[in-house]
């Protein structure tokens, strides 16, 4: 029943896994573009040179920075995935897979930290091309640059980007898992191992 302990702590586990992924993700967006402001602004922060360094972009695309200029409808999207989560978790037998609760509660709350950014949430306006100085900033805030030289030169991103690849990750791993679990009745004695009649 939905009312069981054990079916509430289901929707405890993914809701405080959300809450702390879109918590991160929101904080350490705010804690880069207050120290390094818009992009291009300031020099970036090398970690590990030149292979990590903290840097602001602004992303109106997807994951990674793919399909650029379509924010509105990933927001639109966004919405429609969440209400997807929710309808999942809806159902009890989800719930009781702990595995795929968190891997759930970090999906959620990676679309909810970019879906904040998406909506202008953050207040910002843009400082550049001049065509657009001063309209609302409608992207998505991000930070992380991760570049090998001569080998690859990832696009920018943040922890919610993060929290969706380990999410789906988790979700891929929680199926697998499952599809490998004994079934009811695959560890009945062999035949030859049950008792004469």
């Amino acid at each position: 029943m939905a009312g069981t302990p054990h079916n509430r702590t289901g929707w405890l586990v993914f809701a405080a896994v959300a809450l702390a992924a879109v918590a991160c993700d929101l904080v350490s967006k705010a804690w880069i573009f207050d120290r390094l402001g818009m992009p291009g602004t300031a020099a970036p922060i090398d970690l590990l040179p030149p292979v990590l360094r903290l840097q602001t972009n602004l992303n109106e695309g997807a994951l990674f920075g793919m399909g650029q200029g379509w924010g509105a409808m990933f927001a639109g999207i966004s919405v429609l995935a969440i209400a997807g989560i929710l309808g999942m978790l809806a159902r009890g037998t989800m719930r009781a897979d702990r595995g795929l609760v968190v891997a759930l509660g970090l999906i959620t709350g990676g679309i909810l930290g970019n879906l904040y950014d998406r909506l202008g949430l953050p207040r910002l306006a843009w400082h550049a091309p001049a065509e657009r100085v001063g309209e609302p900033v409608m992207a998505v805030r991000d930070w992380i640059h991760f570049e090998l030289p001569g080998v690859i030169d990832w696009p920018i991103f943040n922890l919610a980007d993060c929290w969706l690849v380990i999410g789906a990750a988790f979700m891929v791993l929680a199926t697998l898992r499952g599809e490998t679990e004994p079934q009811p009745g695959d560890d009945a004695a062999p035949p030859d191992a049950r008792p004469a009649r």
